[in-house]
């Protein structure tokens, strides 16, 4: 019995496959639907704004004017404390020797040490600016210039960049009159750049000191 069951199993198994019409070495056809002729196209959004990716400038801390001194210190040092670039110029907000000492501050090491005196320093300079450029500031602020709004934020910035000198000639010849600093960024770039912060929490001092 054993024997003929043993017989019979492969037989029964061939018959049924062949039934179903398999045949050794058949190749398997794909429907015409499903074959590829030509590149897919890779479907992506028409409005390229929606895969904007939102770059944060760090800190990011608002249009304040704790997010206006975050935001010059990183264009001037990337907020390091302790750097000098190459031509000399200190800390986090890249101060000079000669503007240092118009504010009292006389010792570069002790100055750049000192993360605390250098954020006195700023707002210090920041005052002095302001009264510097006050009737300038009362003038300019709201018009264009060179299809810049001017603001007062962005004026402070370009005193912090080249002077508030400098500045004035930029507003009183309404753009005419431009200076760079050593790297080549403009007054007109960062009137641009920095516009639109609050800075009214610091009021205009004439001849302030550390």
């Amino acid at each position: 019995m054993r024997r003929w069951i043993s017989f019979f199993c492969p037989l029964i198994m061939i018959f049924i496959l062949a039934s179903f019409g398999f045949k050794s070495g058949e190749t398997v056809r794909v429907p015409e639907s499903l074959i590829v002729r030509e590149p897919t196209p890779v479907l992506y959004p028409k409005n390229k704004t929606e895969f904007k990716t939102a770059m944060v400038v760090p800190p990011f801390v608002g249009s304040s004017f704790i997010g206006f001194r975050e935001a010059l210190a990183f264009k001037e040092s990337q907020g390091n404390y302790f750097t000098i670039n190459t031509f000399g110029y200190l800390g986090k907000y890249q101060f000079g020797i000669g503007t240092l000492q118009l504010m009292g501050v006389y010792n570069a090491t002790q100055f750049l040490n000192n993360p605390e005196l250098q954020e006195k320093v700023f707002r210090t300079n920041i005052a002095r600016n302001k009264w510097i450029l006050r009737r300038d500031i009362d003038r300019f602020v709201g018009k264009k210039i060179r299809g810049v709004e001017v603001t007062e934020s962005g004026i402070l910035a370009a005193a912090h960049l080249a002077g508030a000198g400098n500045v004035k000639k930029y507003l009183r010849s309404y753009g005419a009159v431009d200076v760079k600093d050593a790297y080549g960024t403009t007054i007109a770039k960062y009137l641009k750049k920095f516009s639109g912060y609050d800075v009214s929490e610091v009021p205009p001092k004439k001849n302030p000191r550390i």
